[in-house]
């Protein structure tokens, strides 16, 4: 029987030996964000080994709380919450986090504070849990700016100061995705060997899609100009309609936008005038993803890179995607506005 050491080919590029050849091309660079983003890749795998055996540990339902988003709280969310502090605290590289699952930002109080600021969501998509479809973790890193102890203004900082950002996907296979030098990688975790192999170099989101993905059951909560827009992927007028796709976990939905092109749709509605999905942890390094892969991505007016959170869980309406779908429904939303 052969050892599954010898499936291994040595020329493959890991996720640790790709950033540590990043660092290098910076000669001014101190290795904190390295060590940051491999602290991140340790959460992720402890977080895949425990999504995957949850029905066997008894991870699935809820602990009987709500989070500050009001949504009850799973148990792998506390434990994939705990994970991510727990591996960011000890890589001595951040001075605060921002999650999800905490009211308010984390300040890092070590012997040694770093100078990075993590927005997280540990477990994106956590009410699919239970019936096992995909879900993911979403962060984004950004630099602190001014001295002293962080502050929550410190984290409120518009995308296009993001230093990094990445998400992992747990679905057929464990996939981390990672915005970092103006390039997109995507890296497969190999159980045989526990390391994430480059597996999808230099990612590009086509110009164009044949995919509209959004929840179509507030479809009577949408603006003019959304129902118009959906409309003209269904019965276009000229060429053949889109195909709709809809996981309910903006990982698995976003990431399929990515690879295939097309268009990912969460926009404010009756009820959720504000949007629903959150700028920090959220929007912001998916839209940081997506334009680095050279898509787009806009809350309707603006792109979603150039907004200013003022709040650390500040919701926004969201569309991103391929360049050419955004500019369609961009165009539509100015008719419904002049």
């Amino acid at each position: 029987m052969e050892s599954q050491g010898k499936h291994f080919d040595s020329n493959c590029i890991t996720l640790t030996r790709f950033v540590l050849e990043e660092q290098r091309k910076y000669p001014e660079a101190t290795g904190d964000l390295t060590q940051l983003l491999n602290a991140i890749q340790t959460a992720v795998k402890v977080v895949s080994c425990a999504v995957r055996k949850a029905g066997i540990t008894q991870l699935f339902g809820t602990v009987g709380e709500q989070n500050v988003q009001g949504e009850e709280v799973k148990k792998l969310d506390v434990l994939a919450n705990e994970l991510f502090v727990n591996m960011i605290k000890s890589s001595f590289t951040a001075c605060a986090l921002v999650s999800e699952e905490n009211e308010k930002m984390i300040e890092i109080e070590t012997d040694r504070q770093g100078k990075y600021i993590v927005s997280f969501d540990p477990l994106d998509g956590s009410s699919n849990i239970d019936c096992l479809v995909s879900i993911g973790s979403i962060f984004a890193i950004f630099r602190k700016t001014e001295p002293g102890p962080p502050t929550v203004q410190d984290a409120l900082q518009p995308g296009k100061n993001v230093v990094a950002a990445g998400y992992a996907l747990y679905g057929s296979a464990t996939m981390m995705v990672i915005a970092l030098s103006g390039s997109v990688n995507g890296f497969m975790l190999d159980p045989a060997i526990g390391e994430f192999i480059l597996s999808d170099q230099d990612m590009r989101i086509p110009a164009r899609g044949k995919i509209y993905s959004i929840n179509e059951g507030y479809t009577t909560e949408w603006s003019p100009a959304i129902k118009e827009y959906v409309e003209s992927k269904k019965n276009p007028k000229n060429g053949k309609p889109y195909g709709a796709r809809y996981v309910g976990s903006m990982v698995a939905d976003v990431h399929r936008t990515i690879k295939y092109g097309g268009i990912f749709l969460y926009p404010a509605t009756a009820s959720a005038p504000k949007g629903k999905l959150r700028m920090l942890y959220e929007g912001i390094p998916m839209s940081y993803i997506v334009t680095a892969a050279g898509g787009a991505a806009t809350n309707g007016q603006i792109p979603i890179l150039d907004i200013i959170p003022e709040q650390i869980h500040q919701r926004s309406p969201i569309f991103l995607g391929s360049k050419d779908d955004v500019a369609d429904l961009l165009e539509i939303i100015k008719k419904h506005t002049e």
